[in-house]
């Protein structure tokens, strides 16, 4: 099938957007770039130091040239469910890269906080510019020059984006993503989100929110909604970064111990001694990116991704903005259902045939570049297959053809909508994006008064004390990455559902995020520039007449430009943000952050 135009005119204008920078970052790792091991180049007194804790064959083997050595990266920590599977991956990765002709070091560890735990709380004002530290804590690991190719160990949201970003600023070395997978499924998506509204409405206490939670959240792997925990291991198949067909396998399986052996003898042959020489910067390029973006889109996936993509295509000297997200959009149909905007969940989606149908069936539409690299080798119709493990081993066959539950996942033939689902929005409030695709089309327009808040905290008390009886658009400021770190305001989630379900027109506009698993209210989010950043959002007052409509793409005050921004601008943040829980130690960050549409990263201007 012929390229469809949409792609291709997306992906040659972010090629010829990206020259000047995409050129210098190539030249960088042209110069890193050797045939022979990394540790060639260190002293004996480096190279001893490098080796000093292996046992004898491992010195042995570092002593020489003929073995290449891989660098564990890991997020592993025995809190965050996500990440305790990957407690026995070294261990795996080490044998495997033996026996296929290399070595293996647990290079570093890299922070892993988990939003699910911190929503609404104070730490959570440190997650977006997590995804920067563990960037910085993956060079780290990889600094010691000890290494030919990277495995790198993470799920969750921040940590993937941050991971890759560290990764592609050792662009000379292959690496490889390895997930833990999901936990199997507990309550029903549908169930719990009822569980959350009665809570909101004060019909249930804290026990039974808590029973159900548990209920939902109860083993080892990644939860299972489509958030963007489990958006990164998608678009990363998407983008060749993963073995085929590896995002979705449960934890603690044999397929899955299978699996994390085949990347580590995957690591060795994709180096140079390995005769597969695949360096992490060949793989991510503007074909790859423009993959990852149509296989966001067509699942329905998180809109975290519209400002990590971003950072991680950034580190590779590409630029991509969100009006490249929207065109694409607007060409790529629906493809999947799955909560947010459906009732199953990614072990449902695996089951129905997941990512390989859906690969195949964007491929027979055109709307995917085949002719990319990738860690599996060259060409995308590698990840048409799906994993089965025959003995010990794994091997790969040809993935469905059909799917085997269209209430979850359809073909192009049939989609769940005819687009992608997300909008840009612009006006004189801004640029902002919104999710549609669990949005009724009832809703995908809002004109109502406005109420302005600084903080979800603000708005969950004035809903606790009955202050919403009529129409509404939400308004709420300084939570872009300068005000506080953008946090995630999921807290909002439920109790904008209950107004919704009374009858009422309510949207939100806010210069902060939303969860990955924003879903049925109309939201307007990452305006920028922010607030604090001059952005006009802060000249918006109460009862001002905001118009939020998704399908002209307009964000507006109807309130005339020389009043709007005539006004004394709002005040900003506190202060009070900028301390606790390791807040303080962030104030650089927060000084330096680019706006949501550049990726929010404070590290961007060293990366391209």
């Amino acid at each position: 099938m012929a390229l469809h135009q949409t792609i291709e005119t997306v992906t040659e204008r972010i090629r010829q957007r990206s020259a000047a920078d995409r050129a210098r970052y190539l030249q960088r790792v042209a110069e890193a770039q050797q045939s022979e091991p990394h540790r060639g180049q260190l002293s004996c007194g480096n190279l001893a130091h490098g080796f000093a804790a292996c046992d004898a064959e491992g010195k042995l083997a570092l002593k020489g040239k003929q073995r290449p050595n891989l660098a564990i990266v890991s997020a592993y920590n025995d809190m965050l469910s996500a990440h305790q599977p990957l407690q026995a991956f070294p261990a795996l990765i080490k044998d495997a890269a033996w026996k296929a002709g290399g070595v293996a070091q647990f290079a570093g560890g890299v922070p892993a906080m988990c939003d699910g735990v911190t929503q609404g709380q104070p730490g959570m004002e440190l997650s977006l510019f997590s995804r920067d530290v563990i960037a910085m804590a993956s060079a780290v690991a990889l600094s010691h020059n000890m290494f030919d190719a990277a495995i790198f160990l993470g799920v969750c949201d921040k940590i993937v984006p941050g991971m890759l970003m560290g990764a592609l600023s050792f662009g000379h070395l292959p690496a490889i993503f390895v997930p833990a997978g999901p936990m199997v499924s507990g309550l029903g998506n549908i169930e719990k989100t009822k569980v959350r509204q009665a809570y909101a409405s004060g019909k249930i206490g804290r026990d039974e929110l808590l029973e159900a939670e548990s209920k939902s959240y109860h083993s080892p792997g990644t939860c299972t909604f489509y958030g963007t925990a489990n958006s990164n291991q998608l678009v990363l198949e998407f983008m060749g970064l993963q073995l085929p067909g590896t995002s979705f396998v449960n934890p603690h399986t044999p397929l899955r111990d299978a699996l994390t052996r085949a990347a580590a003898a995957r690591a060795v042959a994709m180096t140079h001694a390995g005769g597969e020489y695949t360096p992490v910067a060949q793989v991510v390029d503007e074909r790859a990116l423009v993959n990852g973006m149509v296989g966001l889109l067509a699942s329905g996936g998180s809109t975290n991704h519209t400002i990590h993509l971003v950072a991680i295509a950034r580190a590779a000297g590409i630029h991509i903005d969100w009006g490249d997200f929207e065109e694409l959009s607007e060409a790529v149909p629906l493809l999947a259902r799955i909560y947010p905007n459906g009732p199953a969940d990614v072990n449902h989606f695996q089951a129905a045939g997941g990512i390989p149908f859906m690969i195949r069936e964007l491929l027979k539409a055109g709307l995917l570049h085949e002719d990319v690299v990738t860690i599996a080798g060259p060409g995308l119709r590698h990840y048409l297959r799906e994993p089965f493990l025959v003995g010990d081993e794994v091997q790969w066959r040809e993935g469905p053809a059909q799917s085997l539950d269209t209430d979850v996942l359809r073909g192009t033939n049939q989609p769940f909508d005819a687009t992608g689902g997300l909008r840009l929005l612009t006006g004189n409030l801004g640029r902002c994006v919104m999710k549609v695709s669990a949005v009724d089309a009832e809703h995908h327009v809002i004109e109502a008064p406005a109420r302005v808040f600084s903080g979800q905290d603000q708005v969950i008390a004035a809903f606790e004390a009955g202050e919403f009886t009529d129409d509404v658009v939400v308004v709420i400021i300084n939570q872009g990455p300068r005000a506080n770190g953008m946090p995630e305001l999921h807290m909002l989630t439920p109790l904008l559902g209950v107004l919704q379900d009374r009858g009422l027109r309510v949207a939100l506009v806010t210069d902060g995020r939303m969860s990955g698993a924003s879903g049925r209210v109309p939201a307007a989010i990452q305006v920028s520039p922010e607030a604090v950043a001059g952005g006009p959002l802060a000249h918006v007052r109460d009862g001002d007449i905001i118009r939020v409509d998704a399908n002209a793409g307009v964000l507006e005050a109807q309130v005339g430009e020389v009043t709007l921004l005539g006004r004394d601008r709002a005040p900003g943040p506190d202060g009070r943000g900028d301390y606790g829980l390791g807040r303080e130690l962030f104030g650089l960050f927060r000084a330096q952050a680019r706006s949501a549409e550049e990726g929010g990263s404070p590290l961007q201007e060293a990366t391209v």
